[in-house]
């Protein structure tokens, strides 16, 4: 009865009140959340929204709370990354006389005159006495301005400006009639290569054009191409001051954005477009009903679940067409296509909440996904307007396929998206081929080398759970086994996931130090991503109980981080970083661990204190909809650890009452019953009516509309600290791979190295003539010394099962001399000490890999003492820049020679006559050619000091790399 009661009371609550009004999208706006305040429609192509800034990390939204003023209203924004693009299209009102210079036609606005609500944005321009108002269809933008009753009033068009590095191919405009502007935007950004088209129409007349390419206002000119189109349209605004303007685009045609404007956008009545797309949020928004909570909690878990359908954004035109990853016209038959898949960050809540809510798109996610393979010949990883940028990490596209394919989705080939999750496995990119072959990337090969073999190893377990599916045990079997290799990077002595270069753990180690091993994280924000695997996991740590006090230790310890500055490391909770995405799973491990109370005690701390509806309610950059999606998530009492496992952790929801809306029909209901606020720890709870065993759901659990009631309590209870919990589907036979020691990569007369097994009663095989060991090879039964350059191979040997192999290679150095340094290295890029530069080992212009020695914002004063006096003919310095890395070369190089070591010769002071400005990595080497007996080399080079004006990183300290000092 009291289920019934709490029933009814939703539902008549829910007509009370529109849940859009609970929706505010000026949250994420300041800080750094990267937001848009906006006009959007449910994952529409059209985000119209006012830019006001186009330059730096914050500009990524094109909007920041904390400026006042404003550039204009463009047409495409991304909500909440950490890279800038789009902006595209700008309009801007103008009462003022006309300019076509961004730093004139802006105004200033106040807050006190804005307001925003899904689907609708409004501000009053200032400077020019205009009230704009903004509202969307999925495919146009709709404007509304209220002019100043006056003869000249002006709109400004303006396909130059764009947000961050954005740099226009080719655009033009022309006027068609005299209240159509049509126009094409081609630009290299983020996206290397995006095609938009626009059709405008003016519910005013246009007066006259004034088409421009160089910022110069000529009336009379109707058209204009190049690569700084812009335009002022004048409107006699004395009778009717309310100008109308709809806004289509089209990655296609002209000719689709008219059509899709015909088919969306037909009529003037702006106030009828606001209301349906209110009606759409609030159609989308009601796919959850909450009750209970506090108006402030509402507003939060609303607008968080507005932010969760902002993206991937509609691609195709009514008519289905749209422009596919390999430039071609294409038609999705049926369905919707769409782009913007920030799937590092989405896999993890993103894409699991939209399973429960929207099952029919996320079918259309995959036959997306699936579509651009046969494009492009991949899966996507980080695609962005039908263009890859390789942002980020792994391959995970495969966890949204593995998860739709474990909970039973159809609509999709399922053969052919198995095909297309081994094709991105077997690539050889992004150090694939080497983590193939060793079972882990090498710190030497490819950067974020930890991060991207723990990430490799749940896609692969991603790709068996679907091989499974379909039924091909042989490749579940392979990519099962490869799933394992999470075990070939933990460090046993130092309880961390850790990397290795040159098959040798990287020291010195601190896993709070933020390093060139992990991606924007360091090893306390990478040591618990094995979501595929937790039983194993807990096993490397030491049981249950250890895990429990490792976890424990994460959220307790200190925040203080060390190393390379990393800005997306937000929201930190001792070394939790809840502002990125890596750490978001890890509260919910406490349960798998049978510590459940810990994960209902540290989810509420998170929900509570990283989440508010102000617009500075991120904790980080909000990331396409995943970091909203772990409050939807989190709020209702649910989270997917391991997506491709349909199985979510039960936690004590925010509010009373939380309704699902399935695509079975049938609603899926969590009634928590608590005597207060704080009552946030899980007493008992039933699944219609029946006493649960274990804290966990299942996706059918939730589809056939089942009743979940929880009975809340102020204390932590007991009931469920020794309950079941799924079994991790990777237990294959695995041995890990071993690990070598040595004093350095390379020596001078001998060296001794040693070879280590992570896990008990293992037999090690080695060989040094470059041959793969067997079991048959020699057991390695001390350390092996070395007089010649060798590679030593290795493998571990347990219960007959081999590992992959681990290869070190070893230099005996024809370099001479010691080096003292008057100015200190850079602790974060050592190359192995200061004896690096001598030792024979070169860097290579992945400053990532290692091998450069950094000095930041210091200069190089290096000498090299050779022991004696001896003949020279070259000396030879090597030096990086990158400048995207704030890496340059020096502004100066001196290289200097000596006999005694107190008076010095110089043979070479100069410039390496490379520009900073020039863009991608390079190595350039200041060199002396003469002859002569000397004993001492000194080096010495000048860093620029700070990043000049021009850069990204203008002000900022700058990086100056060397590697290494040649003698001949």
């Amino acid at each position: 009865m009291r289920i019934i009661i709490l029933l009814l009371v939703s539902t008549s609550l829910a007509t009370a009140q529109s849940i859009d009004t609970f929706v505010n999208p000026f949250v994420g706006t300041d800080a750094h959340g990267h937001t848009f305040p906006g006009a959007t429609t449910p994952f529409g192509m059209v985000q119209l929204s006012p830019d006001t800034r186009v330059e730096g990390w914050d500009a990524c939204g094109g909007y920041h709370y904390s400026d006042s003023s404003i550039i204009g209203f463009s047409h495409t924004h991304l909500s909440g990354t950490g890279v800038p693009d789009y902006g595209d299209i700008l309009f801007k009102p103008m009462s003022r006389r006309p300019s076509l210079l961004p730093a004139r036609y802006r105004s200033s606005f106040s807050h006190a005159d804005e307001a925003a609500s899904a689907g609708y944005y409004r501000v009053r321009l200032t400077d020019d006495d205009i009230e704009a108002e903004l509202t969307a269809t999925t495919r146009t933008g709709i404007h509304r301005y209220r002019f100043p009753r006056q003869d000249s009033s002006y709109v400004i068009i303006d396909l130059k400006h764009g947000l961050g590095p954005d740099v226009v191919i080719h655009s033009f405009l022309q006027r068609n009639g005299t209240t159509e502007i049509t126009g094409f935007r081609r630009s290299n950004g983020w996206a290397r290569d995006q095609h938009l088209y626009f059709v405008a129409h003016f519910s005013l007349p246009i007066l006259a054009v004034a088409a421009a390419q160089n910022d110069t206002i000529v009336w009379g000119r109707d058209s204009s191409s190049g690569t700084n189109t812009k335009a002022a349209l004048l409107f006699d605004t004395r009778m009717n001051n309310e100008l109308t303007v709809k806004v289509a685009l089209s990655s296609v045609s002209i000719d689709g954005a008219r059509k899709d404007m015909q088919q969306e956008a037909a009529g003037w009545d702006f106030d009828r477009f606001r209301t349906q797309a209110a009606a759409a949020w609030n159609e989308a928004l009601s796919a959850i009903d909450i009750r209970g909570g506090t108006e402030q909690q509402r507003r939060t878990f609303y607008t968080a679940l507005y932010h969760t359908m902002i993206a991937p954004n509609t691609f195709s035109d009514t008519d289905g067409r749209y422009r596919g990853m390999n430039g071609s016209i294409r038609t999705a038959k049926g369905r919707s296509h769409y782009t913007v898949f920030s799937l590092w960050d989405t896999f993890r809540a993103l894409h699991p909440l939209l399973s429960i809510i929207d099952e029919k798109r996320t079918v259309e996610f995959v036959n997306t996904f699936l579509a651009q393979y046969d494009e492009g010949g991949l899966l996507p990883v980080w695609e962005l307007c039908a263009n890859e940028t390789y942002c980020m990490i792994g391959y995970h596209s495969v966890s949204v396929i593995a998860d739709a394919v474990t909970k039973g989705f159809t609509g999709f080939d399922r053969k052919k998206a198995l095909a297309a999750m081994v094709a991105s496995a077997e690539k050889d990119h992004f150090g694939l081929s080497f983590y193939r072959t060793h079972g882990y990337v090498p710190g030497e090969k490819e950067s974020e080398s930890v991060s991207k073999t723990l990430e490799y190893a749940y896609d692969d377990w991603c790709i068996a759970r679907t091989a499974e599916a379909v039924g091909d045990p042989k490749t579940a079997q392979r990519f099962a086994k490869r799933s394992q290799n999470y075990r070939n990077v933990f460090d046993p002595s130092a309880g961390f996931m850790r990397g290795k270069r040159n098959g040798m753990w990287n020291a010195p180690f601190s896993p709070a130090a933020v390093s060139l091993d992990f991606t924007e994280a360091n090893s306390w924000q990478y040591s618990f991503f094995v979501p595929h695997d937790i039983p194993g996991m807990m096993q490397l740590y030491g049981g249950r109980e250890a895990f429990v006090r490792k976890l424990d230790e994460l959220f307790s310890t200190s925040s203080a981080l060390e190393g390379r500055q990393q800005s997306d490391i937000t929201g930190l909770i001792g070394q939790y970083a809840h502002g990125n995405e890596p750490s978001h799973h890890m509260a919910y491990l406490y349960t798998y661990a049978g510590a459940p109370a810990k994960t209902q005690q540290r989810v509420r701390q998170i929900l509570d204190e990283l989440y508010s509806d102000r617009p500075d309610g991120l904790s980080g950059n909000e990331d396409c909809g995943q970091m909203s999606a772990w409050y939807v998530m989190s709020a209702m009492g649910l989270y997917q650890v391991a997506p491709g496992s349909p199985e979510y952790t039960l936690t004590t929801p925010l509010f009373d009452t939380v309704i699902v809306r399935t695509a079975s029909g049938r609603p899926f209901t969590i009634i928590t019953q608590r005597t207060s606020a704080g009552d946030r720890y899980i007493g008992s709870a039933a699944r219609n009516g029946k006493a649960m065993t274990k804290l966990f759901v299942s996706h059918k659990d939730i589809t056939a509309g089942s009743t979940v009631v929880i009975n809340a309590q102020p204390e932590p209870g007991e009931r469920y600290n020794t309950a079941a919990m799924p079994v991790s589907r990777s237990a294959v036979p695995f041995t890990a791979v071993p690990f070598f020691s040595a004093p350095s990569p390379s020596f001078r007369d001998s060296l001794q190295v040693a070879i280590h097994a992570t896990e008990p009663g293992v037999t090690i095989h080695y060989t040094t003539d470059g041959r793969t060991p067997t079991a048959s090879s020699p057991k390695y039964t001390g350390p092996i010394t070395l007089r010649t350059s060798a590679t030593i191979r290795a493998v571990a040997r347990r219960n007959n099962v081999l590992s992959a192999p681990a290869d070190a290679s070893f230099i005996r150095s024809s370099a001479v001399g010691t080096v003292t340094l008057r100015t200190p290295f850079n602790e974060q890029y050592t190359a192995g000490g200061k004896d690096a530069l001598v030792d024979g080992i070169t860097g290579v212009e992945d400053f990532r890999v290692g091998h450069w020695q950094g000095y930041y914002q210091d200069d190089l004063d290096a000498t090299v003492d050779l022991g004696s006096v001896r003949p020279i003919q070259s000396v030879r310095a090597r030096f990086l820049q990158d400048n995207n890395a704030w890496i340059f070369f020096p502004t100066s190089v001196k290289i200097e020679v000596s006999q005694n070591g107190g008076s010095y010769q110089t043979v070479f002071e100069g410039e390496l006559g490379v520009a900073p400005q020039q863009e991608g990595a390079m190595i350039k080497a200041a060199e002396a050619s003469f002859y002569g007996y000397y004993r001492y080399v000194r080096v010495t080079a000048k860093n620029i000091g700070l990043c000049p004006p021009w850069h990204k990183g203008a002000g900022g300290k700058a990086w100056l790399f060397i590697d290494e000092i040649e003698v001949k």
